[in-house]
């Protein structure tokens, strides 16, 4: 009589996708909660350039949005690399492969679909912010997409070599070095050049607009609150870029009034000199706009405005 085979051994149970996914997908959840909380309450207050303005909150907010969005995405990476560093990595000296893995209709659709929504997601919310209000403290050109209700204070930055000068159209076109702007009122500014390219950085406004020369680059913003802001360049215009940076003033709008009235009396005489109020100037008139100026003790542009610091000071 044949000796019967020895009996096989138990097979071993499959392995339960289902814990694998619970144990990534648990830990993911209650720090993706987490994470999306201290970013919103705790950091975002703090994030720059604050909330002085309409175009800077709006900055902002987009930044916290994109962080919130983020973080759970480079979560979920973070918490599987090391679930599978710890669970599925082979033993020492474990040469023999891995079991086959074959196409899983479910994890293809979802991972299609998730990620198809964040990339359309993210496409209508950064095109919504850059045509609505929230990217109006970027130049827009001369023909912004989107412009507020209302009459915007003009307010004209006219980049010069190392210098920037104001004009203000609706209080008889009269230019001065001072950045003065009211709170709760938007702001139109109209930004460009007498010689090389410069850019104008307002930072506490949150607004940043290329100043070129021939060209009028428009941006919108509006104040919520008074204090200080922050002026420079933003683009390497020659020596003495480092040094091409001011101060000026969010007020009140009756401070404002007051100033910008007071401001028209005293240079209506050099306003009369200085050519006409146009949305760009011809470059060969940039001497003579700053020669009146520095005479007027405005301080200028064009080659004569130079830091105290500077070897050459004609």
């Amino acid at each position: 009589m044949a000796a019967e085979a020895p009996p096989r051994p138990p097979a071993a149970p499959p392995e339960d996708r289902r814990n694998h996914v619970l144990r990534i997908f648990i830990p993911w959840l209650i720090l993706s909660v987490i994470a999306d909380l201290i970013i919103w309450f705790v950091w975002k207050p703090h994030l720059p350039p604050g909330t002085m303005s309409s175009s800077a909150e709006d900055q902002q907010f987009t930044i916290a949005v994109m962080a919130v969005m983020a973080a759970p995405v480079m979560i979920f990476v973070l918490i599987y690399f090391g679930y599978a560093l710890l669970v599925w990595r082979q033993k020492p000296d474990d040469d023999t492969d891995g079991p086959a893995i074959h196409g899983n209709t479910r994890i293809q659709a979802t991972w299609i679909t998730v990620t198809s929504a964040i990339v359309l997601g993210l496409f209508v919310f950064g095109t919504v912010e850059l045509v609505a209000t929230n990217g109006a403290g970027a130049g827009q050109g001369a023909s912004p997409i989107w412009k507020p209700g209302g009459t915007p204070l003009q307010v004209q930055v006219i980049g010069q070599q190392w210098k920037f000068t104001y004009r203000y159209p609706q209080f008889g076109g009269f230019e001065t070095s001072q950045l003065v702007l009211p709170t709760n009122q938007w702001i139109e500014f109209h930004v460009t050049s007498l010689d090389v390219i410069h850019s104008f950085w307002a930072y506490q406004l949150g607004v940043k607009a290329d100043a070129n020369p021939g060209v009028d680059n428009v941006a919108y913003t509006k104040i919520n609150n008074t204090g200080e802001i922050v002026v420079r360049c933003a683009e390497l215009c020659g020596l003495w870029h480092g040094a091409m940076r001011d101060y000026g003033q969010a007020v009140s709008a009756g401070a404002f009034q007051t100033w910008a009235r007071t401001s028209e009396t005293r240079l209506a005489a050099v306003t009369k000199i200085l050519p006409p109020y146009a949305l760009t100037y011809d470059p060969t008139v940039a001497p003579q706009m700053a020669k009146i100026m520095v005479q007027n003790g405005l301080g200028g542009g064009a080659g004569l405005s130079y830091p105290d610091n500077a070897p050459v000071n004609p």
